[in-house]
């Protein structure tokens, strides 16, 4: 069954927009007709059509580890816009394989900055737009985040985290901004790849069918859906 939604009018701002994953959020709010803010700390290729704002889609570079460039992206992206109804938050990455006596405070810091911080401060300066627009925020989590593992302990932790702030900003924006999060596990990327090339990558998601899930949680067809942590897993 074939399903569409119609954000005509509506702005969706997206984090981590040049990724895998970000790229293929900004292609399906595009493809449902938002206006979409991509945001990310790595500038787009020059040859990345997708990126134009002639397509519906304009660029803001920022770091959203960086509390006053945070703020001045959301406050740019209202200004040129009138407003955010969406905010996707998918800046994020992964490092591992070293147990917690091994691993180092850098590491540990940077996990926490990438995949936590940048969601909890494009939340905070985000909210009180998304508010007035009754809108809604998407969280990208992990399904790994639901236990303990060995090896990658601190982005465990923080992937959690994310989880644990999501369940907070919906209950404390009941009836008027929608919270959720959505958990992949090992998703289709050029780089998962190439980091385990004799995995079964057919059993592995790719980041459209993630990126569509991202667009229902935000429309009217969840519209009592708030404060969840949605498996975007399949068979992976």
């Amino acid at each position: 069954m074939d399903v569409e939604f119609d954000f005509d009018g509506r702005v969706a701002l997206v984090t981590g927009a040049c990724g895998a994953l970000g790229s293929a959020v900004v292609t399906a709010f595009r493809d449902a007709g938002a206006t979409v803010a991509a945001a990310d700390v790595v500038e787009p290729d020059d040859e990345d059509s997708l990126l134009d704002a002639g397509d519906g889609v304009e660029f803001y570079h920022g770091d959203f580890t960086d509390e006053e460039d945070v703020s001045r992206v959301v406050e740019s992206v209202v200004e040129d816009h009138g407003g955010v109804d969406f905010l996707a938050n998918v800046a994020g990455t992964w490092r591992g394989g070293d147990p917690i006596h091994e691993t180092d405070a850098d590491t540990f810091d940077f996990l926490f900055d990438v995949n936590l911080k940048t969601m909890f401060l494009a939340s905070k300066h985000a909210l009180p737009h998304l508010r007035e627009a009754e809108g809604a925020i998407v969280s990208v989590s992990a399904r790994s985040s639901l236990e303990g593992g060995e090896g990658d302990g601190p982005y465990r932790a923080s992937k959690a985290g994310v989880r644990l702030l999501t369940e907070t900003i919906a209950e404390e924006n009941l009836g008027t901004v929608r919270a959720n999060a959505v958990m992949p596990s090992v998703i289709d990327t050029p780089m998962n790849r190439e980091m385990m090339p004799d995995a079964d990558h057919d059993a592995w998601v790719d980041p459209a069918e993630i990126a569509r899930t991202v667009v229902v949680l935000c429309s009217d067809a969840t519209g009592v859906t708030s404060g969840a942590a949605v498996p975007v897993y399949g068979e992976a």
